[in-house]
């Protein structure tokens, strides 16, 4: 373009002709004659290579691309086999890689002529949402674990709820729709859109009718919405795109990098400031934000029922002679005094509670590593009160140690008995002040067991006595203040009173006023 202008602006300025243009700028005479008739260059002519080996079976192996699209998606051909085929069928003599070139260009051509239309949707404020999981990593405290992300979608406003699960269990996927409603403040009036989740989906039947899991038609009925399930594969992806997309998004925006946190909560908390960051954002083309088209669509959703769904599972287990339930490979520990019984567990997304006729028993974090064992040192002390000498290399007491609810306080105290009573002995003191912990506050508890060790006393009844008094002084209410005296009040020795009567007495010692 730069070399077109020059010729014509010297051919303009200094009236060379052609033959000493060309020679100026080194160019044949066709090119400035070119530059002169026209200021835009011709475009240039790139020559078209035979393909020697393929081009006699181009038309074949377009046949052949043409007949996938009405194939079943895992029996098309891929360019590998039909680089064989040619090879086999047609006796043809060509490499892989020029037979993978000509089929993804084919490809295109062949895809384009069935590309798919997608048909804008107008969702109705407070009808319509759309359920998934997502998959992505995180690290828990110091540990890389693969976690579940339950997202729900509502359609109209697009605003999102996610919550971080271990796994894709009934529960977690019956506990992320209660905590959505909750977050939400109501469920939609119409329906859900799912995938053929298999807590929801015992089994997929002709059409759209699924058999459904009785859970999670109990959850169903318990909200009031309807749900409706996409077509299996690739053909039903579109039709809960919003969610699918959504996932992405916030995966990218939020996950990215790898969140490093201590705990499954804290990442929830996190995750939770993030939505409320995003309330600020426009999708597309709207003129509004996600949190201004939800503030429209939130007094439109169904309230909530009275009391949320119970979204535990119901299982019996037996106590083993550790006095432990394992519950999904992971091992919680329960009062000693039940060991070989069977108990009730409720098991929730994040929690398990054992149970004995509807009382609780014990209550854990639900843990996140299979194999895992959480036991409470408390369950442990009526053994441990027969056999002292078990607590020093007990696990229980490297779990209290590790979560902190065994302090420097009961180490030091410990160790000053240890000195003064021996081993058993003032192992047996710990126990018995550890026990205080089931009755008295654990501050009490702790400023009793403080003033217990500073004075070389190691008797529970000494630390409960301590406790109480320092309870009591925390609780009761302030003394109230002294009445001030009226300025210029006589002395209180100098206030008449009047002498007292005696009469009455004396009537009575001598029986006149009988």
């Amino acid at each position: 373009m730069e070399q077109f202008e020059r010729i014509r602006r010297d051919r303009r300025d200094e009236g060379l002709s052609i033959r000493e243009l060309a020679r100026k700028h080194r160019v044949h005479r066709r090119t400035v004659r070119a530059a002169l008739a026209d200021a835009v260059p011709p475009p240039r002519k790139v020559p078209e290579r035979e393909a020697p080996v393929t081009g006699a079976h181009v038309e074949l192996v377009r046949s052949w691309l043409t007949q996938d699209l009405d194939a079943p998606r895992k029996q098309r051909h891929t360019a590998r086999r039909v680089w064989q085929r040619l090879m086999e069928e047609e006796g043809a003599v060509v490499a892989e890689s020029t037979v993978r070139n000509l089929v993804a260009g084919l490809r295109a051509e062949v895809a384009g002529s069935r590309a798919q239309v997608m048909i804008v949707q107008e969702h109705p404020p407070g009808e319509e949402a759309e359920v998934d999981f997502g998959e992505f990593r995180a690290s828990i405290g110091g540990v890389m674990l693969r976690l579940w992300m339950f997202c729900m979608r509502l359609s109209h406003s697009g605003r999102a709820f996610h919550y971080a699960y271990a796994n894709q269990a009934q529960e977690s996927f019956l506990d992320g729709h209660v905590r959505a409603f909750a977050a939400f403040g109501g469920t939609p009036s119409g329906m859900i859109r799912y995938d053929n989740l298999k807590p929801a989906v015992i089994r997929c039947a002709l059409g759209r009718e699924r058999f459904e899991h009785p859970r999670f038609v109990a959850l169903r009925s318990h909200y009031g919405f309807d749900s409706f399930y996409c077509q299996p594969g690739i053909e039903g992806a579109h039709e809960k795109g919003g969610v699918e997309g959504e996932i992405g998004r916030f995966r990218r925006r939020h996950l990215t990098p790898v969140p490093h946190v201590g705990s499954l909560s804290a990442l929830n908390e996190a995750m939770a400031a993030a939505e409320a960051r995003d309330d600020a954002r426009r999708i597309g083309a709207r003129p509004v934000t996600v949190g201004a088209m939800f503030a429209v669509e939130a007094p439109l959703l169904l309230a909530l029922p009275p009391t949320p769904f119970d979204a535990s599972a119901a299982l019996s287990v037996r106590v083993d002679a550790k006095a432990r339930v394992c519950v999904r490979q992971s091992y919680y520990s329960v009062p000693a005094r039940y060991a070989g019984q069977r108990l009730d567990v409720a098991l929730g997304a994040t929690t398990v509670r054992v149970l004995q006729g509807g009382s609780l028993v014990a209550e854990h974090v639900r843990s996140l590593h299979k194999g895992s064992q959480d036991l409470v040192l408390d369950h442990y002390l009526e053994v441990l009160t027969r056999k002292p000498g078990a607590l020093a290399g007990s696990s229980a007491l490297a779990t209290a140690r590790a979560n902190k609810t065994f302090t420097p306080t009961h180490e030091a105290y410990w160790k000053a008995a240890r000195a003064r009573l021996g081993d058993s002995g003032g192992t047996r003191a710990l126990i018995e002040a550890l026990l205080l912990h089931r009755t008295l506050p654990t501050g009490a508890v702790l400023a009793g067991i403080t003033e217990a060790t500073a004075a070389g006393v190691f008797d529970a009844d000494v630390i409960a006595m301590t406790a109480r008094r320092f309870l009591h002084a925390a609780t009761s209410p302030p003394s109230p203040p002294p009445v001030p005296v009226p300025e210029g009040a006589p002395p209180a020795a100098l206030v008449h009173r009047p002498a007292p009567c005696l009469g009455s007495y004396d009537q009575l010692l001598t029986g006149a006023g009988a």
